[in-house]
């Protein structure tokens, strides 16, 4: 929104967080959007070898898989896309930040995907956070940065 662009989200975070394929739909356009479901994406980010199973077979042919490479082990057997391994939990454990695995792989995806600014996204998490969560922000956007230099370290 920030760039002007037209977005909807349509998080599914009920029963299945404890232990089953917590999703999130979002849909960034150019133009308007007519549902926030997305049957068959052009890009997918998956941080668990459930929500792998459960969503690869969604994604679109010539679409990108971003994938958590600390988690998910198992080989990658579609030719007809691209993948990108990024081992966002080796990171953020490695950075002392856990909980920041999300956020690292945000940074590979506005990397990779190039269809979003970095500079709106650091925007975006700044008015995202509450008031007094200063430390919060920090580390996000250094996450975010961590995310974005693998995939930079990655092409050269």
């Amino acid at each position: 929104m920030i760039e002007g662009k037209e977005v909807t989200w349509f998080p599914s975070y009920g029963a299945e967080v404890r232990g089953g394929t917590a999703n999130c739909t979002v849909v960034i356009s150019d133009e308007l959007i007519g549902s926030p479901v997305a049957a068959s994406p052009d890009i997918l980010i998956v941080m668990s070898d459930a929500s792998l199973n459960k969503f690869l077979p969604k994604l679109r042919q010539n679409g990108l898989l971003l994938f958590d490479s600390s988690l998910i082990k198992v080989p990658i057997t579609r030719t007809d896309i691209e993948t990108v391994g990024v081992p966002a939990t080796e990171i953020s454990s490695q950075a002392g930040n856990t909980k920041s695995a999300n956020m690292i792989m945000l940074g590979a995806f506005i990397k990779k995907a190039g269809i979003l600014n970095e500079a709106s996204v650091f925007e975006a998490v700044e008015s995202s956070m509450p008031a007094g969560k200063n430390n919060n922000i920090e580390n996000n956007k250094k996450a975010v940065n961590e995310g974005i230099r693998f995939i930079e370290d990655k092409k050269s």
